[in-house]
C-alpha cells in the first residue's frame, strides 16, 4: 500500500530499554502529543519476528543491541524475517562499521541515539518508505555483477550515496579508488575469454583482500573497478598506492601466465560538505586516466 504524509503508519519499535522506548515514542509524537500512527513495541528480537509474521507493519525501527541478539546479526535476522518491510536501524553504540554493514545488508537508514529527534525520525521514516518502494520496483534488476560477485554499477550507485551520507554524519570522510586493468584486451586475445574471466575474478579477489568487508567494492563494467572506502582519513594517493602494491604482490606470487597490471586513480571527500557520488567517481576516473597516459608516454619514449 502506498502511503501519503496524511496516511497513518503502522510502526514496530524494537527496543528493550523502557527509558529509550519512551524517548523514541516522544520523537514520533506530533505537537499535540499523539503520533497519528499506530506504534507497537517489542522488547526483544523473538517478539519482534513473531509480530512481523502476523503482517500489518509498515516500517520497523530496530535497536541492534537487544537481549537476544546484538549488532549486525540483529539486523540480518530481522531482515530475513521480513523482506517486504523497510527497516531503520539504530544503536546505543556509536559504531560506524556496524552502520555501514547494516546499510549494505539492506537497512534503509541508520541513526545514532542522539539523532532520534522528531524531525530526524520522521524524515528517516519518510525517506525509508520511498526508498523501499523504489527498491521493490527494481527488485528484478540485480545489483550484483554475475561474474565476480561484486556489486555492479547500479549497486554501487544505489549504496554509494548512502555510504556518503554516513560519511558526512561521522565527519570522517571517504575515499573513492578507481582501478583499470592495463592491457586486459591482450589477455583476452592471447589466452581466450575464459582466462580473461579468470583474470577479472582474480582482480576482484585482490581488491577484496585489500579493503575491509564494510567497504563498497564494485565492478563498474569491462575491466574497471571502483571502491568506496568509508571512515578513511588516509591521503587518497596512499590508498591508491596500497592497491598498486597489492596487485604487485599478487603478480610476484602467482603462477598465472599473465600479469595483472593496473592504473589507479583516487579522490576524497572530507565529509564536511555534500559531494555527489558521481563527482567523486569522475575525479577518481580522471586521476586514473592521467596515470594511464603517463605509462603510455614512458612506454613510447
Amino acid at each position: 500500500m502506498a502511503h501519503t504524509s496524511e496516511t497513518p503508519l503502522r510502526i514496530l519499535l524494537v527496543d528493550d530499554r523502557v527509558d529509550e522506548v519512551d524517548a523514541v515514542l516522544a520523537a514520533l509524537a506530533l505537537p499535540d502529543g499523539s503520533t497519528g500512527d499506530s506504534v507497537e513495541v517489542a522488547h526483544d528480537l523473538e517478539a519482534a519476528t513473531e509480530r512481523i509474521a502476523k503482517g500489518g507493519v509498515d516500517v520497523v525501527l530496530l535497536e541492534l543491541e537487544l537481549p537476544d541478539s546484538q549488532g549486525i546479526d540483529t539486523f540480518r535476522r530481522m531482515s530475513a524475517a521480513t523482506r517486504d518491510v523497510p527497516i531503520i536501524a539504530f544503536s546505543r553504540r556509536a559504531d560506524e562499521e556496524t552502520a555501514l554493514l547494516a546499510v549494505r545488508a539492506g537497512a534503509q537508514d541508520f541513526l545514532e541515539r542522539h539523532e532520534l529527534t522528531t524531525s530526524a525520525v520522521r524524515r528517516s521514516i519518510r525517506y525509508a518508505l520511498e526508498r523501499h518502494r523504489l527498491m521493490m520496483a527494481l527488485r528484478s534488476l540485480s545489483l550484483i555483477d554475475d561474474l565476480t560477485g561484486l556489486y555492479n554499477r547500479r549497486g554501487f550507485a544505489d549504496l554509494g550515496e548512502q555510504y556518503l551520507k554516513l560519511a558526512r554524519r561521522s565527519g570522517r570522510g571517504a575515499c573513492l579508488v578507481y582501478v583499470d586493468l592495463d592491457r586486459f584486451k591482450t589477455i583476452n586475445d592471447q589466452y581466450g575469454h575464459k582466462v580473461g574471466d579468470d583474470a577479472l575474478n582474480q582482480a576482484a579477489d585482490v581488491l577484496r583482500g585489500t579493503f575491509r568487508g564494510s567497504d563498497l567494492i564494485a565492478r563498474m563494467g569491462g575491466d574497471e573497478f571502483a571502491v568506496l572506502a568509508h571512515n578513511s582519513r588516509e591521503n587518497p594517493e596512499v590508498l591508491a598506492q596500497r592497491v598498486r602494491d597489492a596487485f604487485e604482490h599478487y603478480n610476484d606470487a602467482t603462477l598465472d601466465p599473465y600479469r595483472l597490471e593496473v592504473s589507479v586513480g583516487s579522490a576524497r571527500t572530507d565529509g564536511a560538505a555534500y559531494v555527489p557520488l558521481d563527482e567523486l567517481v569522475s575525479d577518481a576516473d580522471v586521476s586514473m586516466y592521467d596515470e594511464k597516459r603517463k605509462k603510455r608516454g614512458l612506454t613510447s619514449s
